[in-house]
């Protein structure tokens, strides 16, 4: 499903379709300015959103087969509610 299908189902259950992009669209927006200020994004029965710092090291130019460091990055870990997982 992405965002296009989020906003059909969305559309259902609201007035418009307009309405459906809106709350999508700020919904998202507002769960990335909280992950860019490294704050977690919790949602009942669904998951966890927070970002997680990875540590330099050193990688591997698979072309040349140089060493080459990498510094530290950010990246979005999931976590998924017990309630959402599906079989697992």
């Amino acid at each position: 499903m992405n965002r296009l299908d989020l906003i059909r189902e969305l559309t259902k259950h609201l007035t418009t379709e307009r309405d459906a992009k809106l709350a999508v669209c700020k919904t998202f927006e507002i769960m990335g300015e909280a992950l860019r200020e490294n704050r977690k994004v919790v949602i009942s029965n669904f998951g966890t959103f927070k970002v997680k710092e990875r540590m330099p090291r050193q990688m591997r130019n698979p072309k040349t087969n140089a060493r080459v460091m990498v510094g530290p990055r950010k990246s979005i870990r999931f976590k998924p509610s017990k309630k959402l997982t599906i079989g697992m």
